[in-house]
């Protein structure tokens, strides 16, 4: 069942070797998505945060920009040496990275689509994951700000004719992360130096003419780290991560989660009740809770309240990833990358597990904006072989499958959230559909109808049975008879059609000798 006309449809990119397609839905006619826009050529694609916006690489010198309402480019730009390329927020301002050719020379460009003007140019030798995008939004783009040396910069995200407003004095500064909803404070990590513990600091981005911190958090032992901030900018959580273990636990190291309050009433440790990696921390859509998935093998899964208070178990098993649904209520506890791929669906309002299923090999995995599906993606170059899409229906069962001989990227487009009905009206709908979907259509290919039914069916994963050597049938007969089975059901087909004809020749002999 479709959704009310006042709530956007859903597009899924695809994107392949050389060309990408735009798929309308789901839900999909007969088992099979529409096509918005097919095959054009690329080597990326990305969409703005806002989903009104699509930028696409065509080559290693042009770029073009298209309006995702009606799929049109409105925007080419051709920029030679160009290595990166990413839309601001609310795809007003296209950034640019080109490879410099000479010294200072100023090839971060920022580009104002509505004119195609630059705006803004600075100069950046190296292209890494701390300094690239070089200039962040928050996600009204009311704030803009740029990492510099022992400094960050500020910017009207209005009006970047105005340059730099206010400079934030951070000496020895590596990292930095605005928070988005709104963009009020900005959390800055300073690596160790002689002796001097590495610390995350959180500043006031509106007066940024102070540099006295508001929050502070100092470690030892620490590499990198991850800096999350919920919906609100009132609590940051920050994974430290360390090269090396020294108590010999971990080969890759040791990592542990701190949280920071914009209001100084946290600055200290998640109480994690299991020793181990943190595999995965990530923010409710809400940004009233957070799950961590944590601890060695099989990890543990807690859901904590933002006073950091546990809210709920989530239980132990082969997982890393927490992928929240962004209409809430709904949660993916699941174990993708050199896991085995299994995935459990919680209603974690009523404090329940709906299902348990799997998705073998999955890179990628998303819910759609709506709430009411869980994409997963295997794609290359991670993995070469077995490219493909699931989808499911946030109760887990299998609603979509489709392979691919070589796959690199799929995403939703972004939509908020708010666009759409409740969540439980949009399950509602959707239980309707499946009902639908369970009687033959009539179109479209037999294999397009067969996989209709079994995942309206959502028949339980059957593993194919294992290998059982010759000598060990009879073996296997004997077991079943210990256990109290019938022993014909152990045994294949030849094996009974083998004992019938013994049987019989046993039998005729027995007459003969009579």
């Amino acid at each position: 069942m479709a959704l009310d006309n006042h709530s956007p449809s859903l597009e899924i990119l695809v994107r392949g070797p050389e060309e990408f397609s735009l798929w309308t839905g789901p839900p999909f006619v007969n088992g099979q998505p529409g096509v918005k826009l097919e095959k054009i050529n690329c080597v990326n694609a990305k969409f703005s945060d806002d989903g009104s916006k699509l930028m696409v690489t065509k080559s290693n010198s042009v770029i073009s920009v298209y309006d995702c309402k009606n799929a049109k480019e409105i925007r080419s730009f051709e920029l030679p040496n160009v290595t990166s390329a990413v839309l601001s927020p609310r795809g007003t301002y296209l950034q640019t990275f080109q490879k410099p050719s000479a010294p200072q020379e100023k090839n971060v460009t920022l580009w104002k689509m509505e004119t195609g003007d630059p705006v803004y140019q600075h100069s950046q030798k190296h292209l890494t994951k701390n300094t690239w995008p070089a200039i962040h939004f928050s996600s009204d783009e009311a704030t803009a700000c740029r990492l510099a040396t022992n400094e960050v910069q500020f910017f009207d995200g209005g009006d970047f004719s105005k340059g730099i407003i206010s400079r934030l004095r951070v000496p020895g500064v590596a990292a930095v992360e605005l928070s988005s909803t709104p963009g009020s404070h900005i959390a800055a990590f300073v690596p160790e130096a002689k002796g001097i513990p590495a610390s995350v600091q959180i500043f006031a981005s509106g007066n940024a003419s102070q540099s006295q911190a508001i929050a502070r958090r100092n470690f030892f032992r620490c590499s990198t780290t991850q800096l999350k901030w919920n919906h609100g900018s009132t609590g940051l959580l920050v994974v430290v991560q360390s090269d090396v273990d020294k108590t010999n636990q971990s080969y890759y190291g040791e990592s542990k989660l701190c949280y920071l309050t914009t209001d100084g009433k946290h600055e200290g440790l998640v109480p994690l009740r299991k020793e181990g990696p943190v595999h995965d921390a990530q923010w409710s859509y809400s940004g009233l809770e957070f799950a961590v998935v944590y601890g060695f093998m099989p990890a543990k899964a807690t859901l904590f309240d933002k006073n950091c208070n546990p809210l709920l178990e989530l239980g132990t098993g082969p997982y890393n990833t927490i992928r929240w649904n962004p209409k809430g209520k709904f949660l993916c506890l699941a174990g993708f990358g050199n896991l085995p791929g299994d995935m459990v669906f919680w209603d974690y309002v009523d404090k329940k597990q709906l299902t348990a299923t799997k998705a073998e090999w999955s890179v990628t995995s998303e819910w759609s904006p709506d709430g009411r599906y869980f994409m997963t993606a295997t794609t290359a170059p991670r993995l070469q072989v077995d490219n493909g899409i699931k989808i499911f229906h946030y109760n887990g069962s299998l609603y979509f499958k489709k392979m691919f001989n070589k796959l690199y990227q799929v995403d939703w487009k972004p939509e908020s959230p708010s666009k759409f009905g409740d969540i439980t009206e949009l399950i509602k709908s959707l239980d309707l559909g499946k009902v639908e979907d369970k009687k033959p259509s009539g179109q479209g290919p037999k294999t397009t109808q067969a996989s209709t039914k079994a995942s309206s069916a959502n028949p339980p994963a059957q593993k194919p049975a294992a290998y059982r050597p010759p000598h060990a049938k009879a073996a296997a007969a004997i077991q079943a008879e210990l256990l109290g089975e019938s022993p014909g059901e152990s045994l294949s087909k030849n094996a009974l059609r083998n004992k019938k004809k013994r049987e019989k020749k046993k039998a005729a002999s027995d007459a003969s000798s009579s």
